[in-house]
């Protein structure tokens, strides 16, 4: 399927136009970032020749459909430099109008500072943190992997496409750029082709003052194939992308060396270039150095802009030809195909939660353990359910037995070992759900979760559906000690918009958790799992139960509490304890499960008076984290219960009791907010 570059038509006089359309490249940067006032003009005007020629030569797709599935994926993890990509997709014939360059950095712009998905037709991720692209490119390549290996087969492929991602100094030098690449190095993804801006530059001066290392050097070390071009020699790049698609078992890092400002003649190879207008004056200079017309904004010639959007023909008969390529596949393997064809639309298998499990009430068992029957009875009916774990597979029951693992040589397994890398394992997985196609989660410890909190915070500012499962999410984890138990990392996460953080608490809401994980794909899930037992709750409906955020598990008889107990996760055990108390005692009790602040939160104001009437307000929360936030449900009048210090290391029951997270403490809680 995939094909080199002799069917591109590439013009008698490309290198003159090539040069040329490098240089317009240039210009369009210059001029967006000027206009603006702000932003990076160095790194796209260095990166320019290099841009150009894997967009005219080698880049496979269809700019009036950048969702078609077979494309190339292209990331620019070196963010900064978004107008290099805003002059690709402009020049290229993507719905991306020159009048929107020109408002680059303007509010509600398809041209914003940093490029952002869903906002600019064909950016394939969310960049400018830098690292997350590289991790995310990882994530795209590992998808093309596995999904290449379900189903494509010896005569047919419909899963055939290259991820190249351009990365700057910085990408390489964040820690999560080393995790990346040591993954993608370990699973040698070689469809993954990694063009390294190498212009020695960053703000604060050249890169020597801080990165010394030596680069190519690292990555053979990871595994990778590496090569070194001069990144304003065409040819070069040319024969070195080539190289890099005919090496089948390794990533491949192009590492060009260029000069930032290329073009800019008091400018070039200095920090000024990186994150500043060149300034009028010195962007006159520029242009005459690079033969541009001196006095002319955004300009683009006619030739330049018609041999670039060759790119729309080219790309429409690309996907044509692969449309026809899977009909073949429809007519030889109609099995296979219905499943491909419900894997293009994101759509899960019938009948894949026919077997989830369920308990009866009474008896007592952990989320993370309900997690793991749940996986068990998904993974064989989902064969593009994707799990992995950074190196805690046992611990926090990602992996069911069921599910085979994907190894460098072997990606028709189920199950990612992303060994202790949680930085890379978060992007990954973003870059996974970006390809579409999978359904991926990965685990960890919910303390863990600090490592991965970028990822995690791009996630939900994409609005994809990738699914974090975070265990061990109290200090019941006992005596690892107060390094492993989490106490701010629940309340943090809740701080993050548009994510859901799920703390089920029970094995059926844990069900019910991932159901609608799997279903409602429009954000990213924390799936909060409590390590020990607890009791089952009285089973709901998913619609009633988790799916509102909150509900009543246990009423007044009359529907008229005297008090309302409120409980997250685990904590609804010692909720339900502390109900009896009172009830001997004679007050009216109301439990309330709260596994889901931001689902509670979208409930219409009549449900949310039903569950906390407004009249009511002797209330107590329970968490075991931090209590900052849980005033808005207790209200000025109740008492929230919860750690706002470190823990301790002992046994879970004496860390638990010490801590305060106890029924007596709630007992004593609801006597004192009945007696105001």
């Amino acid at each position: 399927m995939q094909s080199n570059n002799d069917d591109l038509a590439i013009p008698s006089d490309q290198n003159k136009l090539d040069v040329l359309s490098a240089n317009v490249i240039r210009g369009l940067v210059i001029d967006a970032v000027q206009k603006a006032g702000v932003g990076h003009p160095g790194m796209p005007m260095g990166m320019a020749n290099v841009a150009a020629v894997l967009w005219t030569r080698f880049l496979r797709h269809n700019p009036a459909n950048p969702n078609w599935f077979n494309r190339d994926r292209f990331v620019l993890s070196a963010g900064h430099g978004s107008m290099l990509l805003y002059s690709l997709l402009y020049l290229s014939g993507y719905d991306l109008p020159l009048e929107q360059l020109k408002l680059h950095r303007q509010l509600h712009s398809l041209t914003p500072g940093h490029p952002e998905y869903r906002r600019t037709p064909g950016v394939e991720t969310t960049t400018g943190p830098l690292g997350q692209g590289l991790g995310n490119a990882v994530g795209m390549a590992l998808a093309e992997a596995i999904l290449a290996a379900k189903f494509n087969q010896p005569d047919l492929s419909v899963v055939d496409h290259y991820t190249y991602v351009i990365v700057s100094d910085g990408d390489l030098e964040e820690g999560i750029g080393h995790e990346a690449a040591s993954l993608a190095g370990h699973l040698q993804l070689g469809k993954l082709i990694c063009l390294y801006d190498d212009n020695q530059m960053t703000i604060d001066g050249p890169t020597s003052i801080s990165f010394t290392e030596n680069v190519p050097q690292r990555f053979e070390a990871y595994g990778w194939h590496v090569q070194t071009v001069d990144g304003y020699d065409m040819t070069a790049i040319e024969t070195a992308i080539q190289m890099a698609q005919a090496v089948s078992n390794q990533p491949t890092m192009i590492v060009c060396k260029t000069r930032i400002g290329y073009g800019s003649p008091n400018k070039e190879n200095t920090s000024d270039a990186h994150g500043s207008p060149l300034g009028a004056e010195e962007i006159r200079l520029t242009k005459q150095a690079l033969n541009l017309p001196p006095d002319e904004s955004f300009w683009v010639p006619d030739e330049v802009l018609s041999y670039w959007r060759t790119a729309l023909t080219r790309g429409a008969q690309q996907e044509k030809e692969w449309e026809a390529h899977v009909g073949h596949y429809k007519d030889a393997y109609p099995n296979l195909a219905n499943m491909f064809q419900k894997v293009l639309a994101g759509e899960l298998p019938d009948g894949w939660d026919a077997e989830l499990p369920t308990w009866e009430q009474g008896s007592a068992v952990s989320p993370r353990a309900a997690s793991g029957k749940v996986l068990t009875a998904l993974a064989s009916r989902i064969p593009t359910l994707i799990g992995g774990s950074a190196d805690l597979s046992i611990s926090n029951q990602t992996r069911p037995a069921n599910m085979r693992d994907i190894q460098d040589d072997d990606f028709h397994g189920q199950y990612i070992r992303f060994g202790i890398r949680e930085h890379a394992m978060a992007a990954a997985l973003n870059g996974m759900t970006l390809h579409g196609g999978l359904f991926p989660y990965a685990g960890t410890y919910l303390v863990f979760s600090d490592y991965m909190r970028a990822a995690i915070r791009v996630a939900a500012l994409m609005k994809m559906p990738t699914i974090f499962v975070l265990t061990h999410d109290t200090v019941s984890v006992g005596e690892d000690g107060p390094t492993h138990q989490p106490i701010e990392q629940i309340m943090a996460l809740r701080c993050i918009p548009d994510l859901l953080v799920v703390r089920p608490a029970d094995a059926h809401e844990t069900v019910d958790a991932w159901r609608y994980a799997l279903t409602r794909r429009d954000r990213p899930m924390a799936l909060l799992l409590a390590r020990h037992n607890v009791p089952i709750l009285p089973k709901l409906e998913p619609e009633m139960g988790l799916g509102r955020g909150a509900y009543i598990v246990v009423d007044a008889e009359d529907g008229k509490p005297d008090v309302i107990l409120i409980g997250a996760g685990s904590e609804v055990a010692i909720v339900m304890e502390a109900r009896e108390q009172l009830e001997k005692q004679g007050y009216k009790v109301r439990v309330v499960s709260m596994p889901c602040w931001e689902l509670f939160e979208e409930q219409d104001l009549v449900y949310r008076e039903q569950v906390l009437p407004e009249a009511i307000t002797a209330r107590v929360t329970v968490e075991a984290g931090v209590t900052l936030g849980w005033e808005r449900y207790a209200g000025v009048s109740g008492i929230s219960i919860g750690i706002n210090r470190f823990g301790e290391s002992g046994k879970a029951s004496d860390v638990l009791a010490y801590l305060g997270m106890t029924t007596e403490r709630v007992v004593e809680a609801a006597l004192t907010v009945l007696a105001r």
